[in-house]
């Protein structure tokens, strides 16, 4: 346990009236609908030259076999649990967790998306995939916030390990995108998270960044779109770009180029961090790229915007990749080396890598898997039964708003104020901001530990773009944090996202 440390929230300003968090205001993943099952049977059969794992054929679909388990989420991995589970597929979907980014891929990470169909004024990014993920559910996919440690594709059925069920399956669909690539500076470990960042989106609004002089890293659409967001808050941005000219699209090099508060560093590349004698970041040496020379470029934080590579580790060894590790497709299909194998999004696509382009690869996926299961007669059809409308439930602006210490879960600094002074219980404090696609994937993790403890802790959520002050006066680098209180001590402080046990093993030795 860390050093304990006091921290004032006094109650010396007026009043601000917070609404408190009622459970239903939280992301559940509701528990899978009572299926009936029909097999189905094709008389057609396939012949293909790929590989084939070796199979006894059954002489019935083995209802203990999934139909179709999808490995990753974002725009293809949502879109193919969406039109599996129309398909009466019922699919089991492992979102992730930690390993690959968080649940929702990239786009959980991107402020307003402007180019995706249907939305002419534009969506965030996280808002987007929450839709996606809402639309699967309620066509009957089974979502799990969990990473897969270990597929099998060599043998029939498949295979798929995750950190807490195993699962046997006919087909697979992998679409686990790719990761933010660093630069593995000497001081890189040493500073992450207390400057430098690869999401611009999650800790841009942090109060420390506010008005201050930020560095970008990058020539492409990722670090022109950084760039650009980051001037929302920094007091100017330095755009890095080892090469002589932009990459990005010619609409992200405009807003650039149009923009006061960034200056252009064209051959220059980042060396390494440099620190103040309080051990705080303070600038970044640089070289340029034609002569050789170094500089110190000062700046308070380091933001990277330098690509990404594919997600592909699980199917080294078992599946066909290319030298830079992306998924081999069958030109215009999602078929790989393996039969029953299916890969959609930028897991197999260096070109494009854009959300349209993976959602549509995620459909043809899925439709895939459906002729696939009925030409070897291995589909089993799950139909959901006739069920009432459900009403909406209430949205935060429709909660009254008031302060109850008898409720558990809250949002606000009035609220924190009030605990903070009055409250016997373990304080846990979250820190969100209204762009960071992480804190939408803590949200219903720390809820249901919440539900676990109810009497025993009380749960503030803390916007720091709403209550910037109580951000900076605990310390807050970047979003998510989590931090615990208990008699007016801090006990802990958890950045970023954890697994559940971590955060049930603290409030069970605290609370």
């Amino acid at each position: 346990m860390a050093a304990s440390s006091k921290i004032g929230f006094g109650i010396s300003k007026p009043p601000i009236m917070s609404t408190h968090y009622s459970s239903n205001l939280f992301f559940y993943s509701t528990p899978p609908l009572p299926l009936r099952s029909l097999r189905f049977h094709s008389p057609y059969r396939s012949l293909s030259l790929r590989p084939k794992a070796s199979v006894s054929t059954p002489s019935a679909p083995d209802k203990s076999v999934e139909n179709v388990v999808i490995i990753g989420s974002g725009p293809a991995g949502y879109t193919a649990a969406i039109y599996a589970a129309r398909a009466n597929l019922k699919p089991v979907v492992f979102e992730g967790y930690q390993v690959g980014g968080v649940p929702g891929g990239q786009l959980m990470t991107t402020t307003e998306v402007e180019n995706f169909p249907g939305f002419p004024d534009g969506i965030t990014g996280p808002d987007l995939m929450d839709r996606m993920r809402r639309q699967a559910e309620r066509w009957g996919a089974e979502l799990f916030q969990e990473d897969v440690e270990h597929i099998d594709v060599k043998n029939s059925p498949f295979t798929i390990q995750s950190s807490e069920r195993k699962f046997k399956c006919h087909s697979m669909i992998f679409a686990t995108g790719a990761t933010a690539k660093r630069l593995r500076l000497p001081r890189e470990d040493e500073f992450w998270s207390r400057g430098i960042s690869a999401c611009a989106i999650c800790d841009g609004a942090s109060p420390l960044f506010k008005g201050q002089v930020l560095a970008v890293v990058g020539g492409g659409d990722t670090a022109t779109e950084e760039a650009l967001y980051l001037t929302k808050y920094a007091g100017h941005v330095h755009l890095l770009v080892r090469k002589d000219q932009l990459r990005a699209s010619k609409a992200m090099q405009d807003r650039v180029y149009n923009n006061p508060n960034i200056t252009l560093h064209f051959d220059t590349e980042a060396v390494d961090i440099v620190s103040n004698t309080k051990g705080q970041m303070s600038g970044i040496l640089t070289r340029r790229v034609d002569t050789g020379e170094e500089s110190v470029l000062e700046a308070k934080g380091l933001f990277y915007g330098i690509g990404h590579s594919p997600n592909s580790q699980l199917l080294q060894g078992q599946v066909k990749l290319d030298s830079s590790g992306y998924v081999l497709v069958e030109e215009g299909t999602a078929k790989t080396s393996v039969e029953g194998v299916f890969a959609a999004g930028d897991v197999q696509d260096h070109d494009w890598r854009q959300a349209v382009t993976a959602s549509g690869s995620g459909c043809i996926a899925a439709l895939s898997v459906e002729r696939y299961l009925a030409r070897n007669d291995l589909l089993i059809e799950f139909h959901q039964p006739q069920t009432e409308e459900v009403k909406k439930e209430l949205t935060d602006r429709d909660v009254k708003e008031g302060f109850d210490i008898t409720l558990t879960k809250h949002k606000g600094q009035y609220a924190l104020r009030k605990l903070y002074h009055e409250s016997p219980r373990l304080l846990l404090v979250l820190y969100t901001a209204p762009t960071c696609g992480p804190c939408r994937t803590l949200k219903p993790i720390l809820s249901k530990v919440i539900d676990e403890f109810d009497e025993n802790v009380h749960f503030i959520e803390i916007d720091i773009e709403e209550d910037p002050e109580i951000a900076e006066a605990a310390g807050i680098m970047g979003t998510p944090c989590v931090q615990f209180y208990k008699n007016k001590e801090m006990l802990r402080t958890v950045p970023g996202v954890k697994m559940k046990r971590e955060y049930r093993e603290f409030i069970e030795a605290n609370k």
